[in-house]
């Protein structure tokens, strides 16, 4: 994918722009806070080898990364590919933490990455890694400390090693808590698995519901297209298809099919299964990764890998709406060209919060030794994200209508007329209650 070489795509220096804009919509933070909420607590690089099937050894190197812990302990998933970086990883804990305070929950962010490549090991490989990674982490995870949960080509079977392996190094505790996103069997929650892709949903649907996109009220008759048909964007396609949306599009990591007529969704879960790719479904054109993102559309959703929507291709995207269901998938130029071009783009830290809300349901029945029932949790769920986009949204508008302004002249020059925009908005709520939970908590000793 061709990018704008001027453009800097470093993952933790986008998340600072994203934090320096947004802090322009805060009236009172200590400035000295300011490098304290930018860094992360502590990072950990793990090195360890790994026996293969066929008797080679492999070195593997992971990290896990907490970024702050001012509400309660780490929480992150885990995610396993060949591109891990620590930067990434920095980059999505800092995220994990403006999103747990944002959905008002007790967490603080985490993230953890293993470079390798899930697609080309075999299952006992897999589980060799997991199991030796998790012993490696065993003295700094927990249910109290810090959380995982699953990510990017991590899954329930995961999880389950990850509990497993820790159960054994801690017996004698209610150790369930200490991982998210395990089987049902293994106490996690049903919805779970459902949760970022319903979030999806949610969230579109409660904006739309504000009237801001004339005729287009709710997600009935829109034109959707999602790149990423993994977890999170087959189950966004069949919530938005069950409430009378058009899915035209979808892709995975080998390329796309769209059918203007819209796609028949048990069709393409069928074929995918069967080939491993949606590419190739009988009655639909084949396009590429980077074709489906401009295609005429009403809504538009990135579900795969980040920095999808980038200088280059911005002035491209022809959807009325960007709904970010992949951690950055868009790049701070982006945003700007989005934009300025009337695009609305509801962000990453508020559309896929439904899977730490749902992870946070599971660690709190966990606590308890229970289990909700499907309807309660997806009933929670729903009022927890809707009251999220009704917060930001709210904000947003009394910065559009003047009722509040950004806190002084300095911070006026360093926006140079820019409008405000949903990604500040919700970054703004979310420091803004970090910075105001780490004063009065204390600065300590």
């Amino acid at each position: 994918m061709k990018k704008s070489s001027s453009e800097n795509l470093d993952p933790i220096d986008i998340s600072e722009q994203q934090f320096d804009r947004a802090v322009c919509f805060i009236k009172e933070i200590k400035k000295g806070l300011i490098p304290f909420l930018k860094k992360p607590k502590r990072i950990q690089i793990i090195n360890f080898p790994i026996e293969m099937d066929d008797g080679s050894v492999q070195s593997i190197q992971a990290y896990r990364v907490i970024h702050n812990k001012v509400f309660g302990p780490g929480k992150g998933g885990i995610r396993y590919h060949p591109d891990v970086t620590m930067e990434e990883v920095v980059a999505l804990a800092k995220l994990m933490t403006w999103k747990c305070a944002l959905v008002n929950i007790p967490f603080g962010g985490a993230k953890g990455g293993v470079i390798c490549n899930p697609k080309t090991l075999s299952e006992s490989e897999l589980r060799r890694i997991t199991r030796r990674f998790t012993s490696e982490l065993a003295d700094n995870i927990g249910p109290h400390t810090d959380i995982p949960a699953p990510d990017l080509y991590t899954n329930e079977q995961t999880m389950a090693w990850i509990f497993d392996t820790y159960d054994i190094l801690h017996p004698g505790e209610n150790n369930r808590p200490v991982v998210t996103g395990k089987p049902v069997e293994m106490g996690g929650s049903y919805g779970r698995h459902e949760a970022t892709g319903n979030g999806v949903y949610h969230i579109t649907e409660r904006f739309l519901s504000r009237a801001l996109i004339p005729l287009q009220q709710s997600v009935a008759g829109a034109r959707i297209v999602i790149q990423g048909f993994g977890n999170v964007g087959s189950v966004a396609a069949q919530a938005f298809f069950e409430n009378g949306a058009k899915v035209i599009a979808v892709s995975d990591s080998q390329g796309g099919v769209f059918n203007a007529g819209g796609l028949d969704l048990e069709k393409l879960q069928t074929f995918k299964m069967e080939h491993g790719t949606v590419v190739g479904m009988p009655d639909t054109l084949t396009i590429t990764n980077e074709e489906i993102l401009e295609l005429e559309c009403d809504i538009l959703i990135p579900a795969a890998l980040s920095n999808q929507i980038h200088a280059e291709n911005a002035d491209r995207i022809k959807a009325k709406l960007v709904v970010e269901a992949a951690n950055c998938p868009t790049t701070p130029q982006a945003d700007e060209i989005l934009a300025d071009r009337g695009i609305y783009l509801l962000p990453d830290i508020i559309v896929n919060a439904g899977g730490v809300t749902v992870s946070y349901f599971e660690w709190v029945q966990n606590q308890a030794n229970q289990q909700w029932d499907i309807d309660e949790v997806n009933a929670r769920l729903k009022k927890r994200l809707y009251s999220v986009m009704d917060n930001v949204f709210d904000r947003w508008q009394k910065f559009v209508v003047g009722e509040e302004t950004p806190a002084d002249k300095e911070i006026m020059e360093k926006l140079n007329g820019q409008k405000p925009d949903f990604r500040s908005m919700a970054l703004s709520i979310a420091i803004e209650r970090v910075s105001k939970a780490t004063l009065m908590r204390g600065i300590w000793p």
